[in-house]
């Protein structure tokens, strides 16, 4: 239906019968400093203008097309199959909601109970729900998730895990009862004495981040045999592609296993399309949030695909709810779920290899040059690491970006004790002229 506007004899009947002579009237319980005055636009622009204005602002962006990309932080440049894009576009998918109809949406049920089906495979777990909005959403829920189970209050938190995600994990627990506690990390790791010093039949869970924030693979067994001794659960944080050669969240006993999507298929533009993943134990699928699809079969034996768990405050009464977590990431996830299913289980083994190969080659070149030398001895890493240098990083970052290079993550603006450290990534993506081309530049810089 088009957009008709009201006339002028229409809006003055309108205002006639409810009483009043003006529609600023409506607004008079709220303080006239409070309201926004007329917004100041500008004059509507032809079809034609706007196209070559909005194609000259794009312009000023630095697409990965033409740059070499070494920052990571949490969006990763990894390489995207043409497969992807392929299935994710197609209109039955890219225009599809809520499948609240069953018979109506069995093809975007299935494909999401693939998605769960691969994102368990991955992590080792046995119960995995339809997304959420992104990686640090996952750490808020796995938080929630750990104090209904445990009726604990408190949640300890690795220092050495994602900074926004615990500046989310905190905004979500704003004005709850829910105390948040961080572990202190050393060396790249995180401490074990702080966490067993922090650690109480209070805590509800610890979390950690492996491969941290620092890229460091963390010695996981010891917190897992500490939070069992305590009753807390062991939530972790982890990169999807580096379980291709790390052991899963389940095989090290972890209770919930979380992480943000990102590398599955999905685009770094503006700071990445995003998906959260979340999974647990068989003994938590009650509590967890968000959505669940189940494989079922009708009354005449036909395999069919249900929305099984629905625990948002929309569909059950407020007070049984575990999370007002919305609409999924559904979209992103599929890409996720095509991605993991397009390279398969060797595929992605070999491509968390190829990450491991190629930063390890990026870092021993990188400490070899003047100036430059290891943040952390003996850093074990999967695609990132951490380096201190004697020279300016803003600036070596602009000598970089002058040459179609975008350079490493400056720790200072979340870590001030590192001001002279950089977060370096290394995905697959990268070949060995532009790594060395990099080095070459920091050389000279």
């Amino acid at each position: 239906m088009n957009y008709i506007p009201l006339t002028e004899k229409e809006n003055k009947e309108m205002l006639k019968s409810i009483g009043i002579k003006d529609a600023s009237e409506l607004f008079s319980v709220i303080p006239s400093s409070s309201r926004i005055p007329a917004l100041k636009l500008p004059k509507g622009m032809s079809e034609q203008r706007l196209v070559s204005t909005l194609e000259a602002m794009a312009k000023k962006n630095a697409s990965l097309k033409d740059y070499a990309c070494f920052r990571g932080a949490g969006i990763y440049d990894h390489f995207i199959p043409a497969l992807v894009e392929e299935i994710v576009n197609r209109s039955e998918f890219s225009t599809a909601y809520t499948p609240y109809q069953p018979e109506a949406s069995q093809g975007t049920l299935q494909a999401i109970f693939e998605y769960q089906s691969l994102i368990c495979e991955l992590t080792g777990m046995d119960v995995s729900n339809a997304s959420l909005y992104d990686g640090s959403s996952a750490m808020a829920e796995a938080a929630l998730l750990a104090v209904r189970a445990t009726s604990r209050k408190k949640i300890l938190v690795s220092s050495a895990s994602h900074p926004e995600y615990r500046q989310v994990l905190r905004t979500y627990l704003q004005g709850t009862d829910i105390e948040v506690v961080e572990i202190s990390s050393k060396n790249g790791f995180t401490s074990l004495d702080d966490a067993r010093h922090k650690l109480g039949n209070d805590t509800a869970a610890v979390i950690l981040q492996s491969p941290n924030f620092f890229g460091t693979i963390e010695e996981l067994s010891s917190f897992r045999a500490l939070s069992r001794e305590y009753g807390a659960l062991l939530a972790l944080s982890v990169n999807p592609i580096s379980l291709g050669a790390l052991k899963s969240p389940g095989e090290i006993g972890a209770d919930i296993a979380f992480g943000e999507g990102q590398p599955l298929g999905n685009h770094t533009g503006a700071g990445g399309v995003t998906f959260g993943f979340l999974s647990v134990k068989k003994e938590l699928s009650w509590k967890i949030p968000g959505r669940i699809v189940g494989q079922t079969v009708d009354s005449n034996g036909r395999r069919g695909f249900v929305l099984t768990l629905q625990s948002r405050e929309q569909h059950i009464r407020r007070e049984r709810a575990t999370s007002n977590i919305c609409t999924n990431a559904a979209l992103n996830a599929l890409a996720g779920c095509v991605y993991l299913a397009g390279w398969g289980k060797n595929g992605i083994k070999n491509l968390a290899l190829a990450n491991f190969a190629k930063s390890r080659y990026a870092y021993e070149r990188i400490i070899r040059i003047p100036g430059f030398s290891p943040a952390f001895e003996g850093q074990q890493f999967f695609n990132e690491f951490a380096v201190k240098t004697t020279k300016d990083i803003s600036h070596l970052n602009k000598k970089l970006f002058a040459e179609k290079i975008i350079g490493p993550l400056a720790l200072s603006g979340f870590y001030p004790e590192m001001a002279d450290c950089a977060l370096f990534c290394v995905t697959e993506n990268r070949t060995k002229s532009e790594i060395d081309k990099m080095a070459e530049i920091l050389e000279r810089a």
